[in-house]
């Protein structure tokens, strides 16, 4: 058989065929046994059989001999000796004073004005140079030309050829602010006789009116008198919502319409509503403008008018919030917000956030309004009335 296919495979291809080789001899291997499969869950391991316990008798003499107590008094009279006395805790860390506080705040200026003025009098004699030098330090730091000069006349008079330190510039820099700021820190007085009291809040946009009105009506809660506040400012939604936050705090109803309702139309119905109601103090937000905007003062003092018509001596507070960090741009607020609303008193904020503070002290000296406060912080104590001597010196640098 094998040779009729080998003979037929030659006929078909013309080859022999290549015989395969033999595969390899095998064994035999034991059968594996199959793993039995694990259990889904073992079973719990017996419990042991309990062991009676056996109670040894512990060295020493039984408790209710004398020699035990006194021994075992004695270990925790150690124990009592070894173990260091901790003090309780205090109940609430001391706030800083308001002075420590200002100084903080105006520590960008002081430090501006500090580091300026040594390197002005580094080893030199004073002369007519290092006076002039002086003056430009002085009116940088935007205390104005009066004070600048005011300062460098008494340094020329008194020191004028001799040494003189930092801090004897300091202290002349201190006195002399002093004088311009004392006339002007005046507190804001509410005359009782009159319900309500009616604080009109203004200033351009971001001065920090809305949180000015805050802290003050705080302040007059605080004090006992019954507050009302008006969200005139009506072209801001957020600026409504805040001031009705602050209400809730103070325990003031806020006298508010929708955004885009008219201001003047607001403030006639606070002051009405808090005159029926007998309030000791009405404090009414406007919207924030700038001071060059003529249409948006012309509504300023619609506002005004309208108020009038309800009290004629009304507002008897008109309140300028300023930004300390405007610089210059502040005199030019002061100027015109008076002319056309008729400022009574400033309220200048955000003192920590500027190198320029000195401005306060040109404003005092050009326009000579009262600074009824200043903040120095978003905090509710962080608006302190106006101390002329603490302004001086923080301003100056000195403890």
């Amino acid at each position: 058989m094998s040779d009729k296919v080998s003979g037929f495979f030659k006929r078909l291809f013309g080859t022999e065929p290549v015989p395969s080789p033999a595969p390899p001899e095998t064994h035999p291997q034991a059968p594996v046994e199959p793993i039995p499969p694990v259990p889904e869950t073992v079973p719990p391991a017996p419990e042991p059989e309990p062991v009676e316990e056996q109670h040894v008798p512990l060295p020493g003499p039984p408790e209710t001999t004398t020699e035990y107590v006194e021994d075992i008094e004695a270990r925790a009279a150690e124990i009592r000796d070894s173990v260091p006395i901790i003090p309780a805790p205090e109940t609430a860390a001391p706030r800083e004073s308001w002075f420590s506080r200002l100084t903080t705040g105006l520590k960008r200026s002081s430090d501006n004005l500090a580091n300026s003025i040594t390197s002005v009098f580094t080893k030199r004699k004073l002369d007519a140079a290092t006076l002039d030098e002086l003056e430009d330090v002085l009116i940088q730091a935007d205390l104005g030309l009066e004070t600048a000069t005011a300062i460098t006349e008494t340094l020329r008079r008194d020191r004028f050829d001799r040494e003189v330190s930092g801090s004897d510039v300091r202290n002349v820099l201190a006195g002399e602010v002093e004088k311009v700021l004392g006339p002007v820190a005046r507190p804001l007085t509410i005359d009782t006789t009159k319900k309500p009291f009616v604080i009109l809040m203004i200033g351009v946009n971001g001065s920090g009116k809305t949180t000015t009105i805050g802290k003050l009506a705080q302040k007059f809660a605080g004090e006992g008198k019954s507050v009302m506040l008006a969200a005139g400012d009506t072209f801001r939604a957020a600026a409504i919502e805040q001031l009705q936050v602050w209400g809730q705090r103070t325990g003031a109803p806020v006298v508010s319409r929708p955004a885009g309702a008219d201001a003047s139309g607001l403030a006639f119905d606070a002051v009405t509503q808090a005159k029926a109601e007998g309030r000791d103090v009405l404090i009414i937000d406007t919207a924030g403008r700038l001071q060059n905007r003529d249409e948006l003062m012309n509504e300023l003092e619609k506002v005004i008018r309208v108020i009038k018509k309800v009290e004629p001596e009304a507002p008897h507070a008109t309140l300028l919030t300023l930004d300390a960090t405007t610089g210059q741009n502040a005199m030019k607020q002061v100027e015109i917000f008076g002319k056309r609303a008729g400022v009574t008193g400033l309220v200048m904020t955000k003192l920590d956030g500027t190198a320029r503070g000195g401005i306060l002290v040109a404003i005092a000296r050009k326009f000579g309004l009262p600074v009824h406060f200043i903040g120095v912080g978003e905090g509710v104590d962080d608006l302190e009335p106006f101390a002329a001597r603490d302004f001086a010196k923080a301003i100056a640098g000195q403890d």
